[in-house]
């Protein structure tokens, strides 16, 4: 499913129930995460072939990060059951990935 956002939108919110992919097709976005109840600061950057959500989707948890778009932006989604039906055989490798995250993710 692809979906547009507008450049200062918010396509993920730190907290919410995770149950989209992402994969950006055109744009660029930044993930930004708050710290101890500070205001959020820049994590990650995302252009083109980039993918984010899948943190929620593979632990089960709420949105580790805020993910914003910093221009008009273009992505393809997949709800839980797709990406779990879809890239399944990939899930051990996302998991391996995990491990880049953990500095952005620990409170």
């Amino acid at each position: 499913k692809s979906a547009t956002f507008k450049s200062g939108e918010y396509i993920i919110k730190q907290g919410d129930a995770g149950n989209v992919f992402y994969i950006i097709e055109e744009g660029h976005a930044v993930a930004t995460k708050a710290f101890d109840g500070k205001e959020p600061e820049e994590v990650m950057s995302y252009n083109a072939g980039d993918f984010f959500g899948e943190l929620a989707l593979l632990k089960d948890e709420p949105r580790a990060a805020n993910v914003i778009a910093k221009s008009d932006i273009r992505v393809v989604s997949l709800d839980r059951y797709s990406f779990k039906r879809m890239l399944g055989p990939l899930e051990s490798l996302l998991k391996r990935n995990m491990a880049n995250y953990e500095k952005y993710t620990s409170s």
